[in-house]
């Protein structure tokens, strides 16, 4: 770098000296003080100068003086006066008294008159760098010197380092001169322009955001841009465009830019350098907003610092730029590459140190948790009872923020401490479930063993064992699971409660194999009749689930003992399994309102770090309740839960979830993405479970929507067989008889078609809700025709008007149609299946829309844009009646305003309402309110006779 580059936007010093010098080259000198931060290039500025008076005529004698404070007294001057040349010793200079009393007050004289005789041969400057390190002899001399050479030609200027330190420093050279004696001048950081223009100027391929990259990390320091200009431009071939700033120094070659930082930091001396890393160890990510003050006071303690000289610290090394205020306004380092050399040289022990520290103040002040546990994890075991609960409640509050990675880490570092065994299983149980939970990691298993072996409390025991069968129940080993629970059984005499949740988690999860399903349930059968106090009330409840889904009681019945067992009384480690096994209950009966009700409880009673069976069963009831409804949109509101990627092709077993999730984009017409998801799975692969059944029926939905009807019945047998091995055979869950009817009516094979559907009918009239009967006559009257399948489908159509959800009305009005244009009716078809798109439509069911208008008599296109449901899709009399209705007149009254029947008056509001989504009259104002304003619609003109 030339000159002009070398300093940059120091100009005005350079003219303050060369007046000075002018003037001292008239006969009166005085003493210039060039004032600057380590870094800012006093040292270039004091070359630039003394190269500038050597070529006007001046005599120039130099020193640097050194730190280390082992040259001796008087060492700077004896340096200064023996550079012109004529000695190179002190001791040459005046032999006699250095020997004899070097602190003899006449030394200093000799030295003047030596200086004198300098001056006497020509103008002379005297450059003095570095004079705050200058011994102290020296400096009283140099400062007697600049109170004389006032009446000599002689200019002395000095370089002295001016920065905030957390040590405060010694006073300054031209502390006890008059003003009139000394000219200063401090160097200011080079601004962002000139850094700029710097950089620039050094490496041609440049762009604008690299610039500002090098500016930040060289923080206005001279120093520090030219050493980080000098390793970057290292690292490429001239020409080549260069390469990102990097955040760390170990990208950095050959290492001038940390060098650099580390010889800023040793100069500010070692509390500086403690408070600056301290700094850079915390992020500033514990200052929190408001805070600011806290802050310094935990910066100061963790560094061990002056807290009074801290905030002065911080505000100083932001107007130098080494700082910066974030948008919260927290002072960070200006770049990342700077803040990492201000850690790469402190030990790894000091650093560990001052986090601990960091990590006990923080906690002392009430800190978050998560802020003093982010601490810890970046320390070796601390020993104290403190660490461990601040890192089990951070990891409380990440799992309620559904950030499950946090929460490991901070587990993982907990069981570096020292814990007794009670605390030791329950942070095990946590971290084992929460790392199969979230990662699928097999590393949860072995955890979770531990915490079933270590001594403690038969609750946290028996926590961890439920988790660790859920575990191993979920990866095929049902068996397995059951080991573990019967294990832990023989261990608990004395328990009964605790007995029987073991006996009720081992049913549950033995819904993973039917095989064992049947064992556990035969036991559990069997115990309930000896004495019901032997299954508790979770255990009866299980009973009540299996009961509905063999097909052996109706619905009714099954909510009046569902009712009963959640009025008893029941502990906390057994409510989970009794809510979420009543809220599968409630679905199934349609009583969706009372079954969100209980998922909610349930969800809200359990601990979301723990596995646990039921709560992924009350997470499938919540996915059922929503599928009940064709809320088809809620069902796929999770993209990455069922898209398909390179690392979830070949799965083997599916979830209830992607089952839902083909059947939903069937419905709403994404076939293509609902097969890519089916054929994502290896279903050969798969282990036995209730899951697999559910996800073969909606992979058969799928094949028969696509037209492979073959396919899709060899699905829904499979279905069927899997279920009835299980003693599933109610429809409660999976109706394959109606949708294996209807691939074989399709098939031509009515007989068998008529053979299910009647099935079907019979075990749906057992359970005997809407909903199913409904479901089973519609496809009854499918696989019978002609009349009676008209009147079937009549039925069908009636009943389903009662039930809580309209998914299965659809396809009654669908087939409802059908049978009455294969009777000729075209204007009942035309009704039946307008109404059926309607539904369609609100619901966003594509598929079912499409199927109704094929099959209108007026033959709609598919995919017309025509509205079916809202205000467009009223008829002009049903929106001049509905507007009549919203202003409050009675039908009586609209009737005889419009010169109708009151029938026909009743049958357009009924379709009104049926369109625009509503079932009360009161609900018209708002709806007609919230319409476009149209001149033409015909409700904007309704006036009345002689009006």
């Amino acid at each position: 770098m030339g000159e002009t580059e070398a300093l940059r936007e120091r100009r005005e010093a350079l003219e303050l000296v060369a007046a000075e010098a002018d003037r001292a080259c008239a006969g009166s000198g005085r003493l210039v003080l060039l004032k600057g931060a380590t870094g800012t290039g006093r040292t270039a500025l004091l070359e630039a100068v003394t190269e500038r008076a050597a070529a006007r005529g001046m005599r120039v004698l130099r020193t640097r003086c050194s730190p280390d404070g082992e040259a001796g007294e008087f060492a700077a001057v004896l340096q200064l006066l023996s550079s012109g040349g004529e000695s190179d010793a002190g001791t040459k200079l005046f032999p006699d008294v250095f020997d004899d009393n070097p602190h003899h007050w006449s030394y200093a004289e000799h030295l003047w008159r030596r200086l004198r005789s300098h001056a006497a041969d020509a103008p002379l400057l005297l450059a003095v760098d570095d004079v705050h390190c200058a011994d102290e002899p020296s400096r009283r001399w140099l400062v007697d010197a600049a109170r004389r050479i006032d009446a000599l030609p002689v200019l002395l200027v000095a370089t002295e380092r001016s920065q905030y330190d957390i040590d405060p420093p010694s006073a300054g050279l031209a502390h006890a001169l008059s003003p009139t004696l000394v000219r200063t001048h401090t160097l200011a950081p080079l601004s962002a322009n000139a850094s700029a223009r710097l950089v620039r100027s050094d490496i041609d391929a440049a762009t604008p955001a690299w610039v500002d990259d090098c500016v930040r990390a060289g923080a206005g320091s001279p120093l520090l841009l030219r050493a980080l200009l000098d390793d970057l431009r290292a690292q490429e071939p001239d020409g080549a465009p260069p390469r990102p700033v990097p955040d760390t120094c170990a990208a950095l070659y050959p290492g001038a830019y940390p060098a650099a930082v580390s010889w800023w930091l040793d100069s500010a001396g070692e509390a500086t350098a403690r408070v600056a890393r301290a700094l850079a160890a915390l992020d500033a990510d514990v200052w929190e907003e408001g805070h600011a003050e806290e802050f310094t006071e935990l910066l100061a303690e963790t560094a061990g610092a002056d807290p009074a000289r801290v905030p002065g610290w911080l505000t100083a090394m932001t107007r130098l730029g080494l700082l910066r205020p974030g948008p919260d306004g927290r002072p960070r380092f200006a770049h990342p590459l700077l803040r990492d050399a201000v850690l790469s040289g402190w030990p790894t022990d000091r650093r560990q140190a001052a986090h601990r520290t960091a990590a006990e103040v923080m906690l002392g002040r009430g800190d978050r948790a998560e802020a003093v546990a982010g601490q810890l994890l970046r320390t070796p075991a601390v020993g104290a009872a403190w660490a461990t609960v601040a890192l089990q409640d951070a990891a409380s509050v990440a799992v309620r923020d559904d950030r499950p990675d946090d929460a490991v880490s901070y587990l993982r570092r907990a069981l570096d401490e020292p814990l007794t065994p009670a605390r030791r299983t329950m942070v095990l149980t946590e971290l084992g479930s929460l790392e199969f939970a979230a990662a699928r990691s097999s590393a949860g298993i072995p955890r979770l063993t531990e915490a079933t072996r270590l001594p403690g409390m038969p609750q946290d025991r028996v926590r961890a064992a439920v988790a660790l069968g859920t575990v191993l129940a979920r990866r095929g080993k049902a068996r397995a699971a059951m080991d573990v629970l019967r294990d832990l059984d023989e261990q608990l005499t004395g328990h009964p409660d605790l007995t029987r949740l073991l006996g009720t988690a081992s049913a549950l999860l033995s819904d993973h194999d039917q095989g064992i399903r049947q064992e556990a349930y035969r036991w559990l059968h069997g115990a309930a009749e000896r004495s019901p106090d032997l299954v508790g009330t979770a255990g009866q409840a299980l009973l009540v689930r299996y009961d509905a889904t063999a097909g052996l009681i109706p619905a009714a019945t099954a909510m009046k003992r569902i009712h009963a067992l959640l009025d008893e009384p029941i502990d906390a480690l057994a409510e989970p399994f009794l809510l979420g096994t009543a809220a599968a209950v409630a679905q199934w009966a349609d009583e969706l309102a009372e079954a969100e009700g209980l998922v909610r409880r349930g969800l809200d009673r359990q601990s979301p770090s723990l596995l646990h069976p039921m709560h992924l069963a009350l997470l499938n009831v919540r996915a059922d309740i929503a599928a009940t409804r064709g809320q088809y949109a809620d069902l796929l509101a999770e993209p990455a839960a069922w898209q398909v990627t390179e690392a979830t092709r070949h799965r083997p077993d599916p979830a209830n979830a992607h089952g839902h999730a083909v059947i939903a984009l069937v419905e709403t017409g994404r076939t293509e993405e609902a097969a890519r998801l089916a054929d994502s799975f290896a279903l050969g692969d798969a282990h036995d479970s209730w899951e697999l059944n559910r996800f073969l029926y909606a992979r058969g939905v799928l094949r028969s929507a696509q037209g492979d009807h073959a396919g899709a019945l060899d699905d829904f047998l499979e279905c069927g067989r899997r279920q009835t091995a299980r003693d599933v055979v109610s429809p409660v869950v999976t109706p394959w008889r109606t949708a294996a009817a209807e691939c074989r009516s399709a098939l031509g094979r009515p007989q068998e078609a008529l053979t299910l559907a009647r099935e079907e009918l019979r075990l749906a009239q057992v359970w005997d809700t809407p909903r199913l009967v409904g479901r089973a006559l519609r496809g009854l009257a499918t696989a019978t025709g002609g009349r009676r399948g008209l009147e079937l489908a009549d039925r069908a159509v009636r009943i389903l008007r009662d039930a809580s959800a309209q998914t299965e009305l659809i396809p009654a009005l669908i087939g409802q149609g059908r049978q009455l244009v294969a009777a000729g009716d075209r204007s009942r078809a035309r009704d039946a299946l307008r109404e059926a798109a309607e539904h369609a439509e609100r619901l966003g069911a594509v598929r079912m829309r499409a199927l109704a208008e094929e099959v209108l008599p007026e033959g709609r296109s598919r995919g017309s844009a025509t509205a079916l449901t809202g205000w467009e899709a009223l008829t002009g009399s049903e929106r001049r009646i509905a507007a009549l209705a919203a202003d409050g007149r009675t039908n009586a009254e609209i009737a005889e305003l419009l010169h109708l029947a009151r029938r026909t008056v009743e049958t357009h509001l009924t379709s009104a309402y049926r369109k625009l989504g509503i079932r009360r009259r009161t609900e018209l104002t708002a709806v007609i309110g919230e319409r476009p304003a149209d001149p033409a619609d015909p409700a904007e003109s309704v006036e009345e006779p002689g009006g």
